[in-house]
């Protein structure tokens, strides 16, 4: 992975905090890259895409897609609590049946939580929304199915020891987002969760 970043020349903190990003162990069945990060959030800043088992390279996946977001501004604004913070963002497809569960936001962030646990990841001032999106065709599109999608959107200050298990853990919920199975090291962690996937 390149380290493409935006704004002034890297500070030393900063640049430990690439290495991490670039370090981080992620599942096999999610494919990184690197992308442009957004303007004017922070002075530094690095971003990643992911996609679980993409049919094409370059193409949001059908069964999962996120971003992750690493800002970085010595500052340390007041809102993070920290020189750190990581936004990112989940989706993936979701049966129909189960996007009318009301917990299934809740499981959704319980998903976050759980895979940043299992990595271990340390931060503090996390928050987000967990949106279900229900769509039906109308029109030309009335022959379609029914569907639903899953959106998860978090914000979170990291240890600045705790960079590359953000990415991992972010990397874990895309996977268990898109309906894979736990890592064997997150299996003891999921058991209410799996029961909500059967």
């Amino acid at each position: 992975m390149s380290e493409t970043v935006s704004g002034p020349a890297v500070p030393a903190l900063f640049g430990l905090a690439l290495q991490a990003v670039h370090d981080a162990t992620t599942r096999p069945e999610l494919v990184l890259g690197e992308i442009p990060a957004p303007s004017g959030l922070a002075p530094h800043a690095i971003a990643l895409a992911g996609d679980v088992r993409p049919t094409r390279h370059g193409v949001d996946s059908l069964l999962g897609t996120g971003r992750f977001v690493l800002l970085y501004d010595p500052e340390s604004p007041e809102a993070w609590g920290g020189t750190f913070r990581v936004v990112c963002f989940a989706q993936a497809p979701l049966d129909v049946e189960m996007a009318l569960d009301p917990v299934m936001t809740d499981v959704a962030w319980s998903y976050l939580e759980d895979a940043l646990a299992q990595r271990s990841a340390v931060y503090t001032a996390a928050s987000g929304t967990a949106t279900k999106v229900l769509s039906t065709g109308f029109g030309e599109l009335a022959g379609q199915s029914d569907g639903a999608q899953l959106e998860l959107r978090a914000s979170w200050t990291p240890d600045e020891q705790s960079i590359a298990a953000s990415v991992e853990g972010w990397s874990e919920l895309l996977c268990l987002l898109a309906g894979l199975p736990p890592t064997a090291e997150a299996v003891g962690l999921l058991p209410h969760l799996r029961a909500a996937r059967d």
